[in-house]
């Protein structure tokens, strides 16, 4: 089972790179899932449930979130419907929603968690615990099990990768908006990479107009950060699980590019 994990979906620039790319890849077989970190999909700040609907459309089979879960007004209602979404899994237990959504391929049934980081980033309960505590609970014991780990840290990550290698398929990191060299298999099975990378505009800071923050860095004024235009990329990984096993057999990067 080839599974396509792509990174932070920025924007319009990011949700057309997702439709131009995914697709194709799906077309020819290249991937028999796609998982889809959309919490920057709407402007930067959180996704709706229209643009769910539109990536699902384009190939999307679940769509992961992250610290700007609840930006949107509608989230709340949008997330508690739809089973295709796993918002992080160590928010409280009182949040609408759940940390897990279950996945049917052709070639079988995964199933992807989303949980976000401690380190640098808003308060949140303890994710180790948190996905100790889905993989012990809920989650049927006979699928292999993604997770996507929005996290600031790549210390935290790299710990998060270590803690449940042999126990998932696959440990993708999101948030940084940058892509690492870092993909691989750990020695137990785990695919793992520190950060997929963005899904959105390359002539950008990670996703925002480039003059606007450099004012902010040059001034330390406040400034309005705009989703920049131009060309775009889709950045993700591609894990191939092994579905007698639930471990992973290869782990790759994948950058595509887009036009503007």
């Amino acid at each position: 089972m080839k599974i396509l994990c792509v990174g932070d979906i920025v924007g319009e620039p990011g949700r057309r790179a997702f439709r131009e790319t995914v697709p194709g890849l799906r077309a020819a077989g290249e991937v028999h899932a796609v998982v889809a970190n959309a919490e920057n999909a709407a402007g930067g700040r959180g996704c709706t449930s229209a643009i769910a609907e539109e990536l699902y459309a384009a190939g999307a089979d679940a769509i992961t979130l992250g610290d700007h879960t609840w930006d949107q007004k509608e989230t709340p209602a949008w997330v508690a419907a739809d089973k295709r979404v796993a918002r992080p899994a160590n928010y409280p237990a009182a949040c609408p929603g759940r940390g897990w959504a279950l996945v049917q391929t052709t070639v079988g049934r995964f199933a992807v968690v989303g949980a976000v980081g401690r380190v640098f980033m808003n308060p949140a309960d303890d994710p180790f615990r948190a996905v100790d505590d889905l993989l012990a609970g809920p989650i049927p014991r006979d699928v292999p099990v993604i997770l996507d780990f929005h996290a600031e840290a790549t210390s935290e990550k790299i710990a998060m990768g270590w803690h449940l290698d042999g126990r998932v398929a696959a440990v993708f990191g999101t948030h940084t908006h940058v892509q690492t060299a870092d993909c691989r298999v750990l020695p137990k099975g785990t695919g793992y990479v520190t950060d997929v990378g963005m899904t959105g505009p390359t002539e950008s800071v990670i996703g925002r107009e480039i003059a606007a923050v450099e004012r902010k860095f040059l001034t330390g004024m406040p400034q309005k950060f705009e989703i920049a235009k131009g060309p775009a990329a889709l950045c993700g990984a591609v894990f191939d699980v092994d579905t007698s096993t639930g471990l992973c057999r290869s782990a790759r990067a994948v950058r595509f590019e887009c036009g503007g």
